[in-house]
């Protein structure tokens, strides 16, 4: 396998890029006076717009509220994905994760031949670039070799020389979910700060699909009062930038990486999982490039996607052409977005294939895996009170008529909601015939989306690092230089195919094709029947092809050879196939129970995701309760 993909920009692209920047940037700035300008991004974690700028009169946010009060605040600001390292990944590269195999947490997928991340390109224009300090970004590369200092250290004030414009990241970790869910790093996060500030439990009111327990009050109180301790840090930073006297030469940009670090928050394809709040600050030298006036606010559809090409721009860089986002700020903008796009996949131990088009009023949301439930069992958000106390509530009848969803078996194919009128989306309008004409159109802006990006979630992740793994060369490259049929594919997984129709694209060259036949085979139930080509795709030579082969014929009540092929590849050398197989025999419950010896065998197994999915079927076929990390 070739290594990963970074070298610096060649000479005469590096002279280029400085003498068309400096171009542009004199384009922008009539004032030849006007130096680049610096950037200071400051991002924290897994929060929503709960802010006092944002009238949430429960928030208290006064470093932020000033910050907003001589900026601009996006009120329709949104990641990519409701998760971290898949939302940084589109943010560094500037391309959707789905678009170059980034999709999935904590894998390591490959730049694309030719890209480089955005920071290079700042860097070789002459931009001290530095990152505090977190590089959370799902790429198979060394992720401080692209900034001149990443660590807990790195500063604009270490530069050289004053006179050299800065790009700087600082990542506040004080609001991470781990900071709700555990009382120690609870107590860590908020052990300066005023208590006489600090909300009691019960003080903030609870959203309606919570149930109300002193647990869960609990819990929200943390969630509030976190996002204050992280605010005063974020009035200590923009004192720095005072006392260096370069708040009058600086933008700065603040927010988060994706919502609330709490179920049906984070994770979820809701705007509370999406939706961020972002606050903009321009100096007057620079006030050509902010098109609002200071203390307003802006409903513009701003996108992850766009961060990067908006920093290049600011700094007179052109973006690049694989750049797959638009500026927001500086001279000479686009028009404005009309939709925004995110979506999840594989969430630590869980696939689930999302995709969601926003506009102004209405959500998308496309589910491939409707046959999963809305929340299913993942080790790390299990373990919060929150997630427990919605639990319990169900087992209790208890829960309130607006969380009944989060407890679903199953999904609807498709999801519409008027955010208007329903901005925490509890009403699904897919099927109301008053929306016809809105559902059709946003279902051809999702696929046409999907097709113009040539959405890899549709490779089975299996496949997909295989496929890298062959072509020595990342997915992005593949599927343009193979021609893959995205459409072709995603019909196999949407088009409500017959059964003999899917039979015969188990015979499809296209072992992705091959992969969701099965599946939909197996979410037929009963109603296959014929099961001899279902048989023999457990010879198939592509491990997920035989795994979903093993789970329809389970579902459908053919065992024979089919957990035998499902016992040997939770054994498989690749993570992702024992993963895979692994999370069929979850599936199957009580079907799976003939294979407890080898389930309990794979507790051992190297990867943290297997074992916590095998965990969970051992638990449940054994009546357990054991916790692993």
């Amino acid at each position: 396998m070739r290594g990963p993909f970074f070298s610096s920009i060649p000479f005469f692209e590096f002279t280029f890029i400085l003498v068309a920047g400096l171009l542009n940037f004199s384009c922008q700035n009539p004032d030849v006076d006007v130096p680049p300008p610096n950037i200071l991004w400051i991002t924290t974690e897994d929060i929503s717009p709960n802010l006092g700028v944002y009238g949430d009169e429960f928030a208290y946010t006064p470093n932020l509220d000033v910050l907003a009060a001589s900026g601009v605040t996006y009120t329709n600001a949104f990641a990519t994905a409701p998760v971290c390292a898949v939302a940084r990944s589109s943010i560094i590269t500037g391309m959707y994760s789905p678009s170059i195999g980034t999709q999935h947490m904590r894998c390591q997928g490959r730049l694309p031949e030719g890209a480089h991340l955005y920071p290079a390109y700042l860097k070789e224009a002459g931009y001290y670039v530095t990152n505090n300090s977190k590089t959370d970004y799902n790429l198979d590369l060394d992720p401080r070799a692209v900034w001149d200092e990443s660590s807990n250290n790195a500063h604009w004030r270490n530069r050289s020389s004053p006179e050299q414009p800065f790009f700087s990241i600082f990542n506040f970790t004080t609001t991470h979910e781990s900071r709700v869910n555990r009382e120690d790093r609870y107590l860590d996060a908020i052990a300066e700060f005023p208590e006489h500030l600090l909300k009691k439990a019960g003080e903030v009111p609870l959203p309606p699909y919570y149930p109300d327990t002193e647990d869960v009050r609990t819990l929200w109180m943390r969630y509030y009062n976190i996002i204050s301790a992280m605010d005063r840090q974020v009035g200590e930073l923009l004192t720095q930038l005072e006392e260096d006297g370069l708040a009058k030469s600086t933008i700065v940009m603040f927010y988060s990486d994706h919502g609330a670090g709490l179920p049906r928050h984070k994770r979820w394809s809701y705007d509370s999982g999406l939706r961020v709040p972002l606050i903009v600050r321009v100096p007057e030298k620079y006030k050509n490039y902010l098109p609002y006036e200071p203390g307003s606010y802006s409903d513009e559809l701003i996108s992850f996607i766009d961060f990067s090409a908006t920093a290049l721009h600011l700094a007179g860089i052109p973006v690049p052409e694989h750049f797959q986002g638009r500026p927001f700020l500086g001279g000479e903008l686009e028009a404005q977005r009309e939709y925004i796009y995110a979506g999840r996949d594989r969430m630590d131990e869980r696939y689930d294939m999302q995709r969601v088009v926003r506009s102004d009023r209405f959500k998308y949301i496309r589910y491939y895996e409707p046959y999963k439930p809305y929340t299913q069992y993942m080790n790390t958000p299990e373990k919060g009170a929150i997630m427990q106390a919605i639990r319990a509530s169900h087992n209790e009848e208890a829960l309130p008529e607006a969380g009944q969803h989060m407890v679903a078996s199953t999904k609807p194919v498709e999801a519409l909601y008027d955010l208007d009128n329903d901005p925490l989306e509890l009403t699904n309008l897919a099927s109301d015939g008053n929306h016809v004409e809105i559902l059709a159109n946003m279902r051809r802006v999702h696929a046409d989306w999907s097709d113009r990006i040539m959405d890899t979630g549709l490779i089975p992740e299996t496949i997909l690092r295989k496929w890298e793994s062959d072509y020595e060369a990342s997915i992005y490259d593949i599927m343009r230089r193979e021609g893959v049929n995205i459409s072709e594919i995603r019909e196999t997984v949407v088009g409500d195919k017959s059964v003999e129709a899917l039979v015969a694209s188990l015979a499809h060259e296209n072992e992705a094709v091959r992969y969701w036949a099965a599946i939909g085979l197996g979410n037929k139930n009963s109603e296959v029947g014929e099961v001899d080509a279902i048989e023999a795709a457990l010879e198939d030579a592509v491990p997920a092809v035989r795994i979903a082969a093993a789970r329809a014929l389970m579902l459908n009540g053919v065992a024979q050879r089919a957990l035998t092929v499902l016992e040997g590849d939770l054994g498989h050398e690749d993570e992702w196939v024992r993963l895979l197989a692994a999370q069929v025999l979850d599936e199957l419950d009580e079907q799976a129970r003939p294979s407890l010896d080898a389930l309990e065998v794979a507790l051992g197994d190297s990867s943290r995701y297997v074992v916590r999915v095998v965990n969970r079927a051992v638990n449940q076929l054994k009546g357990t309760d054991n916790v692993v990390p």
